[in-house]
């Protein structure tokens, strides 16, 4: 069995993020962090393969040459046996084309399992899952929260509104994890010191053959939000319902 995991790389939500002047994008020193639903979906890569002999997992990141850090430290260096850098400007892509370079490396690498974050916490889109399995026509199972094979079938139990639904997928199938799948282990100094040595193959776009590289979404601009104004002290319950009609209009 194998199984293909994403190790995406996001900015750091406490980071204070610089916009370009033509604010399209950030600039500066930019820090980042692994996607935190990325994690929990390496973890349950990990836990599969640990329970089932002879799988193979492989860590798939997408953008420039530094993203090969967080595959090698988020993923190789917790168990993953290889990883696959896909390069690509991440300011252009969209998760459309994300989708599209999934479903070019899944026909490539041809995994019974493609396992992803939710969504990314630096766009929140919730949509590469969704849209690579539609492209491939695998089966689906999103918002994940617990993961297992059970013969030629893997049965997941994922969060809907009001409880829990339980699906059975027959494989290759597309998973989706949520942050209550599992608790991401961190990565041991043995870890650390053989994902050195484990094998990374960085990719063009290209080699991938897509039908399609162009984006569907396009940032048109980027903004800090608006500081918050001082407020303002009544004398009165009067004088506050009157401010609330005739200023803030909310009552």
């Amino acid at each position: 069995m194998k199984i293909l995991v994403s190790a995406k790389r996001v900015s750091d939500p406490n980071a204070r993020l610089n916009i370009s002047r033509d604010g399209k994008w950030i600039e500066g020193d930019v820090e980042y962090i692994l996607n935190p639903f990325c994690e929990n979906a390496i973890e349950c890569a990990l836990q599969l393969a640990e329970a089932h002999d002879g799988t193979e997992t492989v860590a798939v990141g997408i953008g420039d040459d530094e993203t090969a850090r967080f595959i090698r430290q988020g993923a190789l260096a917790r168990g993953v046996d290889r990883g696959i850098l896909v390069e690509a400007d991440e300011a252009v892509i969209d998760s459309d084309v994300i989708a599209r370079i999934y479903q070019g490396l899944c026909e490539r690498e041809r995994p019974d399992i493609l396992l992803l974050g939710k969504q990314a916490i630096d766009g929140d889109s919730n949509q590469v899952g969704q849209l690579v399995a539609e492209y491939l026509g695998w089966p689906q199972a999103t918002f994940a929260s617990k993961v297992e094979i059970q013969g030629d079938e893997v049965i997941v139990q994922r969060e809907v509104d009001g409880g829990l639904e339980t699906i059975a997928l027959t494989m290759p199938c597309v998973i989706t994890a949520d942050l209550r799948l599992n608790e991401p282990r961190y990565a041991s100094l043995a870890g650390i010191m053989k994902a050195k040595k484990k094998p990374l193959d960085e990719l063009e776009m290209d080699d991938l053959d897509l039908d399609s590289t162009d984006p569907k979404v396009r940032v048109v601009a980027m903004s800090t939000p608006a500081g918050r104004k001082a407020g303002v002290m009544v004398k009165t319950v009067d004088e506050l319902v009157h401010k609330l009609k005739t200023e803030a209009r909310v009552v």
